[in-house]
């Protein structure tokens, strides 16, 4: 995943009221933080912002050039905050990150393949926790469920790791069971073999 360049600004207006002023100006607030360095009040274009996550994941890593700073920062969203009602972007926090820096994220688990018939798979997790290189995070990561039969099961241990990539959680960590299909006969089906069987007992009885 490549980093994608956005533009921000200084954002001195504070509290509810100015917040809502950012967001009517086609920005959203933002905090900037980490690796000892101050926190800085800012605003991303909003559309940018919404256009890179779509196609990039939570774990976009941007590259931030803030109007007045020399150089620009690298960062991974930590926290967004979004308007249910809305669907737009209420605030962000930004975690800053270096080249060759290692960090733990969650990333989007994949299942792919067949499970054995009549089996239903059940998801406990949909990411897991996985510890990469800043600039080098996978999107999703892919486990197989290929042949797998019912009581079985996919755990962290199953998916297939990037080169450079490592669990942050054990190898026994359950991502989703794989259970027997219930029966689809319906109650009116099961009462008429009901019905049938003891007709067939009656009649031999006689």
């Amino acid at each position: 995943m490549s980093e994608v360049k956005i533009s921000a600004e200084p954002r001195t207006e504070f509290g509810k009221g100015g917040a809502r002023r950012t967001r009517r100006a086609g920005l959203v607030p933002a905090v900037l933080y980490g690796h000892g360095e101050a926190p800085q009040h800012i605003a991303l274009p909003a559309r940018e912002f919404a256009a890179a996550i779509r196609k990039g994941g939570l774990n976009q890593i941007f590259t931030i050039d803030i109007v007045g700073n020399a150089a620009a920062t690298l960062a991974l969203p930590k926290a967004i905050q979004r308007d249910p009602i809305k669907d737009t972007y209420e605030h962000i926090d930004l975690l800053i990150v270096k080249k060759g820096e290692k960090i733990q994220v969650d990333v989007p688990v994949s299942l792919t393949g067949e499970a054995a018939k009549n089996t239903l798979i059940t998801h406990e997790f949909t990411t897991v926790a996985v510890i990469a290189d800043a600039l080098n995070l996978p999107s999703e990561i892919e486990a197989s469920l290929e042949g797998k039969e019912a009581g079985s099961t996919v755990t962290a241990g199953d998916l297939k790791l990037p080169e450079g990539v490592e669990l942050a959680v054990e190898a026994d960590h359950v991502l989703a069971y794989i259970n027997a299909a219930q029966s689809t006969t319906t109650a009116a089906e099961d009462e008429a073999a009901a019905g049938e069987s003891a007709e067939a007992s009656a009649a031999a009885a006689e």
